[in-house]
C-alpha cells in the first residue's frame, strides 16, 4: 500500500491523456457506445474479464490473490447537451452542443487508472474488487439500469467519486449520513377557456391560473415543511399563451423536489397536487399533476464515510479531509446503496488560478487536473483497505 502512490503518480501523464481524450469526444446518456468500447479495450490490455451492459456500460471484475468479500468501485461515463464555450483548450469536444461539463471524463479515467494499479497488486488483494463504468447518470436511469442487469450482485460495499469544482483541489469531502438529495421531477398542466383579451368575462385565464400556483405553491416548503427538515421546489419552466391578444387556455408547468428525508417527499407530492387542484378549482380550471420520481437520497454509510476520512488524513493529509453541508444535487448513485452499504465521495478540483472554480453544467467547467491523481488514488486505497478490514 506505501507504494500505491508513487504508481499512480508513475502513471499521472497516462491518467491525464486518458481523461483529454474522453473530454474531447463526450456522448450523451445512452449513446456512450464509443466510450463503452474504449473501456472494454483497456480492460483487454489489463486482462482484467468484464461483460457488456445494455445498451452500454461494463462491469468488470478483478479477483485477489487472496480469498476475501467484494468491493465495488463506480465511476460515470456519460457527458451533457451542453456547448462549451472555451476554445483554449486543445482537448475541447469535437461534437458542438455536447460537452463533458460534469466531470464524468475524469471518473471514467480516474477508475481505469485504479484497476491498471490494482492490477499490478492484485495477489496483495483480500477479495474481489469489481468495477463499474456506468452510463446515463445524467438523466437519472444507469444506476437503476446496471442494478437490474446485476451489477451489486454479491457485492459487499461499493464506493464512488464525484470530481468537485466548488472544493479546492486536494481536499477530500465524504459526509456522514446524508450526501445527495433525492431529485424529483414534476409536470403541471393547467386548462382553462381561451378567449378574446378584450373580452376577459368570456374566458378562464390560464395565465392567472399558473401566476398564482407559481407564487403560491412555494409555501409548501416554507409553510408545511419542518424547517429542520431541508427542502427545494424550484419551477424552472412555464409555457403559458399564444398571442398577446388572446387568453390563454393551457399552462404548463415543470419543475424538480430536492429533499433527504421521504417522508418530506411524499408529502411535498401530495401538497403539489393539492395547491395545483385548489388554484386551478378558484378560477374554474382544471389541474393535470405528473411527478416523477428521480434519484434516490444518497446517504452515506458511516463507517465506510469514516473510512474515506481515515484515508484522506492519512494519504493526502490532515488538512485535506474537507467538512461541509451536503448539497441539494442529485445522484443515481442512490440505486446502488439500496444494494449494499458504501458511501459517495467528492474530491476536489477547483483553482482560482487554472479558472476551474466554475459550476457543473456550465460551459466553462473544466477541472485542474492535479485532482485526478487524488481521485485514482483514494479508489485503490478504498478497495484495498475496506477488503483488508472487512475479511
Amino acid at each position: 500500500m506505501k507504494n500505491i502512490k508513487e504508481m499512480i503518480s508513475n502513471l499521472n501523464n497516462e491518467l491525464v491523456a486518458i481523461r483529454q481524450k474522453l473530454h474531447s469526444e463526450p456522448e450523451l446518456s445512452w449513446e456512450e457506445y464509443e466510450t463503452t468500447n474504449y473501456v472494454a479495450t483497456y480492460l483487454d490490455e489489463l486482462g482484467i474479464p468484464y461483460r457488456r451492459t445494455v445498451p452500454t456500460g461494463i462491469i468488470a471484475e478483478l479477483e485477489g490473490g487472496k480469498p476475501g468479500k467484494m468491493v465495488a468501485l463506480r465511476a460515470d461515463m456519460d457527458a451533457l447537451s451542453v456547448y462549451e464555450i472555451r476554445e483554449d483548450i486543445p482537448y475541447r469536444s469535437k461534437t458542438e452542443g455536447k460537452m463533458h461539463a460534469c466531470g464524468h471524463d475524469a471518473h471514467t479515467a480516474m477508475l481505469l487508472i485504479a484497476a491498471k494499479t490494482l492490477s499490478e497488486v492484485k495477489d496483495d488483494i483480500e477479495g474481489t474488487v469489481r468495477f463499474i463504468f456506468q452510463p446515463a447518470e445524467e438523466v437519472a436511469s444507469g444506476a437503476k439500469a446496471m442494478v437490474e442487469q446485476g451489477v451489486m450482485r454479491d457485492v459487499d460495499n461499493v464506493f464512488g467519486i464525484h470530481i468537485w469544482s466548488q472544493i479546492d483541489t486536494g481536499k477530500v469531502q465524504c459526509n456522514k449520513g446524508p450526501a445527495f438529495a433525492s431529485a424529483d421531477i414534476f409536470k403541471v398542466t393547467f386548462k382553462g377557456r381561451g378567449g378574446h383579451a378584450a373580452m376577459p368575462h368570456d374566458a378562464i385565464d390560464a395565465v392567472m391560473i399558473a401566476s398564482t400556483f407559481a407564487l403560491n405553491v412555494q409555501t409548501v416548503v416554507s409553510r408545511t415543511v419542518n424547517p429542520l427538515r431541508p427542502a427545494v421546489l424550484t419551477i424552472g419552466k412555464m409555457e403559458v399563451g399564444t398571442r398577446f391578444n388572446v387568453i390563454a387556455e393551457d399552462a404548463i408547468l415543470e419543475g424538480t423536489v430536492r429533499c433527504f428525508d421521504k417522508e418530506v417527499r411524499l408529502h411535498i407530492e401530495e401538497q403539489i397536487r393539492h395547491y395545483a387542484n385548489q388554484v386551478a378549482l378558484m378560477y374554474g380550471g382544471t389541474a393535470e399533476v405528473v411527478y416523477e420520481y428521480g434519484t434516490q437520497a444518497v446517504n452515506n454509510d458511516i463507517e465506510s464515510a469514516s473510512l474515506v476520512e481515515r484515508l484522506t488524513v492519512d494519504h493526502f493529509g490532515p488538512d485535506a479531509y474537507h467538512i461541509d453541508d451536503p448539497t441539494m444535487g442529485g445522484e443515481d448513485f442512490s440505486f446502488y446503496l439500496d444494494e449494499a452499504p458504501g458511501c459517495f465521495a467528492l474530491v476536489g478540483s477547483g483553482n482560482t488560478e487554472k479558472d476551474t472554480r466554475w459550476a457543473h453544467h456550465n460551459g466553462h467547467f473544466n477541472i485542474d487536473e492535479d485532482g485526478l491523481r487524488i481521485g485514482a488514488e483514494l479508489y485503490v486505497q478504498y478497495a484495498l483497505n475496506w477488503l483488508s478490514e472487512n475479511k
